[in-house]
């Protein structure tokens, strides 16, 4: 039976909520893309001639490595003072089959309700405003302070991971880690009229609901349910925030003039962290936060120094406007460009907290870079050294890999974890350009070339390498902090907003979701290439990456596209080279992650622009049913699939439902949605699973 179509809703702004635009990233979309420089697109650059076949057989071998979706591969544990333990969540190659997913796909709806396949059920974990610290106030929006914030689950949560508590040999207790990326003042504050309006205590509120993170939760017994957990000492518990975290800057650039500050004049500590999104889990069971939208935290670009300006605007920074759509410098002078010029440089990295230690510093890693980091990934190459994969999620952006200088250490040892700690310190930064094998035959239709794939070849430029700056006229610090500005100079090959990235458990293989680009083949912008087959890309595509010789490490790699998105009726869609009958409708993928089987889950953003509710998807990468992507899950209304996480049995999905309600014209006394409880929308971590017992998929 055909799935049903719907009329598109009220306030949604190109597939997306005006709202969400306003807040997640300042209607970037209204604005030109930060990227002027006249790079190469893929459709400009000189074919090698080398088919996706053809450059499979000359990698060879894949060597599978301990990835980190999280910590997919069993072996790696987290060593702790209170002991080891191995990571709960990720999709473990032990045992693992090559299993499709057998569930009934949900149907497209509307309805302000979570749905999931017949046989599983859902349940909520944690929800905006739920205690975090021991005493932690229950939620009360009309009396919402920013001390009761500070101590309470934040809002519009994000990255999702699962780590195990140290000692318990059942693994029914476990340390959820959670990013929050930004706010709706909308729906927090009875009454609202405006961010101005706003009172001072309620805009500290708005920022102290940012952040990240970490509660203690446990599994019913015997199933796959998890709940938060309300009573007890909860001593991993805590909020990582603006106001109240204090951050330690790591590598290279730290302590550099642009990082320094009259409250920091060492330029080697910064107090929070902002707007972040994805993330990723490392081997010794620390958790890596990206810090995206930035940019829109801070105002007065137009007031900025005159020299800084052109870095501000690569960044996305407001230079001409006084203010920025969130305000916050009202609260935090340290957000006001015109008076703090350099706090904007302290942020864009990736960051890296214990979950384990709650009195550790967490911190900064400037050797990976500053962007708009959407996650991190963490991999182990052949030779020890560790691999992190990174997307920057803006419109013609660029994809990243950090290699160490140092190996692992798959020790349990305290010793061994405190070396661990530094492998993101130093090392290597690379940024990709990509060839394609068939230029000449794109033309914007979607159609496939004649060898049958949309594929070629690519290389990993170096912009760092053995502690020098691999580019022109820049120091190393400078590609550090102004690691766009190196990346155009590298000439990497502009993406159409590369977002989530990831890593099979099973073939080493690496996945990325580029979300979307609805200014391809716009007047003044890029036209269609081999990975960017379609004008007006609205619905995404989901790019593979095949590392040459199976080396995560390695500098060359063959590339395909196994899913170009949208509604599988539509002629311009591919999945696999399958037949799409049995595909469900899916547009704007953004987090992955994957299973023990190595299927590949997919969280969707925008998919209003299929006129239903986001979601969450699965389908397998090889077999019979390769390419057969299946809903496995239906958001609430106005809500966005984050997350997702699966546990190493298979018996648990989490997923990061965001912002619910998040409809333009909707409000606190006037929500668009009520999930999850019937009045005011809260953000949410759920969980679902089988009733039955077995693994989530089967």
């Amino acid at each position: 039976m055909a799935e049903p179509r719907f009329l598109p809703l009220l306030g949604v702004h190109r597939g997306r909520s005006a709202m969400t635009c306003l807040y997640r990233c300042g209607n970037a979309c209204a604005h030109p893309a930060p990227n002027t420089s006249g790079n190469s697109y893929f459709g400009d650059l000189v074919a090698e001639g080398v088919s996706r076949r053809g450059a499979l057989r000359g990698a060879g071998a894949l060597v599978l490595g301990v990835t980190a979706g999280g910590l997919a591969a069993g072996p790696a544990a987290a060593a702790t003072g209170a002991g080891a333990a191995t990571p709960v969540a990720g999709a473990g190659t032990s045992g693992a089959g090559t299993r499709a997913p057998s569930f009934t796909p949900v149907a497209p709806t509307r309805e302000d309700a979570v749905k999931v396949p017949e046989g599983y059920e859902h349940a909520v974990v944690v929800s905006w405003g739920d205690p975090v610290t021991p005493g932690s106030p229950p939620l009360d929006p009309t009396r919402l302070t920013a001390t009761a914030q500070a101590r309470t689950f934040g809002y519009n949560n994000d990255y999702v991971a699962v780590l195990p508590l140290p000692g318990d040999d059942g693994g029914d207790r476990a340390l959820l880690v959670c990013n929050h990326e930004y706010t709706n003042p909308e729906l927090m504050f009875p009454g609202f009229t405006s961010l101005d309006a706003l009172s001072e205590d309620e805009v500290r509120a708005t920022i102290e609901a940012s952040g990240m993170s970490v509660v203690e939760i446990r599994r019913d017994c015997g199933t796959g349910r998890w709940r938060l957990v309300r009573e007890g000492a909860r001593r991993h518990n805590r909020r990582v925030t603006r106001f109240t975290t204090r951050f330690t800057v790591t590598g290279a650039a730290a302590g550099h003039p642009l990082l320094r500050t009259a409250e920091d004049p060492r330029g080697r500590t910064v107090w929070g962290t902002l707007a972040n999104c994805a993330g990723g889990v490392t081997p010794w069971g620390t958790v890596l936060s990206g810090e995206e939208n930035f940019n829109y935290c801070f105002s007065n670009g137009a007031q900025a120094p005159e020299e800084l300006k052109p870095s501000l605007a690569r960044y996305g920074v407001d230079v001409k406007s006084p203010m920025t759509t969130r305000g916050w410098s009202r609260v935090d002078e340290r957000l006001d460009l015109s008076k703090h010029p350099n706090e904007v440089h302290r942020f864009g990295w990736i960051v890296e907290i214990d979950p384990y230690d709650p009195t550790a510093a967490p911190r900064k890693h400037t050797a990976l870079g500053r962007i708009k980091h959407e996650g991190a990934t963490v991999t182990v190459a052949p030779d020890g050294r560790v691999v992190v994969y990174m997307g920057d999620d803006d419109r013609f952006e660029y994809l990243y890999k950090f290699v160490s200088d140092r190996t692992y250490d798959p020790g349990l040892s305290a010793r061994a974890r405190a070396h661990n700690r530094t492998l993101l310190e130093s090392g290597s930064l690379y940024v990709a350009e990509v060839s394609a094998s068939s230029p000449s035959e794109i033309d914007g239709s979607g159609t496939l070339p004649s060898d049958g794939s949309f594929d070629g070849r690519g290389r990993w430029i170096p912009l760092v390498h053995n502690g020098r700056s691999m580019v022109s006229g820049m120091t190393l610090e400078e590609v550090l902090i102004y690691t766009r500005d190196a990346a155009d100079r590298a000439g990497a090959t502009k993406m159409d907003r590369p977002e989530d990235v990831e890593t099979s458990p099973v073939t080493g293989k690496v996945y990325a979701s580029m979300t979307n680009n609805t200014r391809r083949g716009a007047a003044g912008y890029a036209g269609v290439d081999e990975a960017n087959p379609r004008t007006v890309n609205k619905h995404g595509h989901i790019l593979e990456i095949t590392e040459d010789g199976g080396d995560h490490s390695a500098e060359t790699f063959g590339w395909t596209l196994p899913i170009v998105c949208g509604d599988p009726a539509d002629p311009t869609t591919y999945f696999m080279g399958g037949d799409k009958n049995g595909v469900s409708p899916i547009s704007s993928p953004d987090n992955l992650t994957f299973d023990r089987s190595g299927n590949l889950w997919i969280a969707t953003d925008s998919a209003y622009a299929l006129d239903a509710n986001d979601g969450l998807y699965a389908t397998a990468l090889s077999g019979s049913e390769a390419g057969q992507v299946r809903r496995f899950l239906s958001a609430p209304v106005g809500a966005e699939v984050c997350g997702p996480y699966i546990t190493a049995d298979g018996r648990t999905v989490f997923a990061a439902i965001q912002h619910p309600g998040e409809v333009g014209g909707s409000s606190y006394e006037k929500p668009a949605s009520t999930w999850p409880d019937g009045g005011v929308p809260r953000p949410s971590v759920i969980c679902a699973w089988r009733t039955d017992g077995r693994p989530a998929g089967r």
